[in-house]
């Protein structure tokens, strides 16, 4: 793992966290909506969260 504060670490989590939470209502949003248009939009902001989560995450292993 690279040389991270505490500071860092805790920022980094928090991050992480937040696009969890992104990517979980995102995904519930597409599965309930009707419109396709709208469904597709949520599911690539969804898609988009999780990328984001795991390029976060991979700071943890470098």
């Amino acid at each position: 793992m690279s040389n991270l504060s505490q500071i860092e670490l805790q920022n980094l989590r928090h991050l992480i966290g937040a696009q969890d939470t992104n990517y979980q209502k995102l995904t519930n949003y597409a599965n309930t909506c009707a419109d396709p248009q709208i469904k597709q939009i949520f599911t690539k902001s969804a898609q988009d969260a999780l990328n984001t989560k795991q390029k976060l995450m991979s700071f943890l292993t470098e």
